[in-house]
C-alpha cells in the first residue's frame, strides 16, 4: 500500500506569477439548474518564464491536494484539499496556501452557487497572458481557453463547498 505525497518540487511565489479569477454560470447538459463555474490560471508572467511557472502552478497544485490531470475531486469529501472558497456579500472568495483571489459575483452566479451549494473548480496550469485584468473577456475566449483539450487536461478540477459567514 502507499501513501499519497505532497509535491516536492520547490517553487516561488514569483515563478507563479499574476494569478487571476474569473467566473461564470451556466446549464449543464442534463443538468436541472445553472453550475457556478471558477477558473484560476497564471497570466505566465512569473520571473522565470511560462514554462517555470506551469511546472511552479502544478506543484502548488498538488501541495494543496489537487490532482493535476485527473478526475474531478470533491472538496467536501477530501479534508486533504487546501482549497476554500467562501461567498460573502457578492463576493467570491478563494483561498489555497498560493493563491487568495476574489471574484465580484454577478446575481446569476451567486444564485447558481447558492442553489448547488458548491462551485465547479477548474485551476489551470496553462498560462492565458491575453486575460488580463481590466480588459473584457468574451464568451467566445473564454469557452476557447476553458474547453481548450489541452487546457482541461492539464488542469485540476474540483468541487467546492460554498461557505458563508454567520
Amino acid at each position: 500500500m502507499t501513501t499519497p505525497q505532497g509535491s516536492t518540487i520547490t517553487f516561488t511565489q514569483a515563478q507563479l506569477g499574476t494569478q487571476i479569477l474569473i467566473g461564470w454560470s451556466g446549464r449543464q447538459p442534463e443538468a436541472d439548474q445553472d453550475t457556478a463555474f471558477l477558473l484560476a490560471y497564471s497570466l505566465g508572467d512569473g520571473q522565470d518564464g511560462p514554462v517555470v511557472g506551469r511546472e511552479a502552478m502544478r506543484a502548488a497544485l498538488e501541495r494543496a491536494g489537487l490532482h493535476v490531470g485527473g478526475s474531478i475531486q470533491d472538496a467536501a469529501e477530501s479534508p486533504g484539499i487546501q482549497a476554500k472558497l467562501l461567498v460573502q456579500a457578492g463576493q467570491a472568495v478563494l483561498t489555497l496556501p498560493h493563491l487568495s483571489a476574489q471574484y465580484p459575483a454577478p446575481a446569476e452566479w451567486l444564485a447558481a452557487a447558492q442553489a448547488q451549494g458548491q462551485v465547479y473548480g477548474m485551476f489551470a496550469t496553462t498560462p492565458w497572458p491575453e486575460a488580463v485584468p481590466g480588459q473584457p473577456v468574451s464568451e467566445e475566449q473564454l469557452r476557447a481557453f476553458a474547453a481548450d483539450e489541452e487546457v482541461v487536461r492539464t488542469a485540476a478540477h474540483c468541487l467546492l463547498p460554498v461557505r458563508s459567514l454567520g
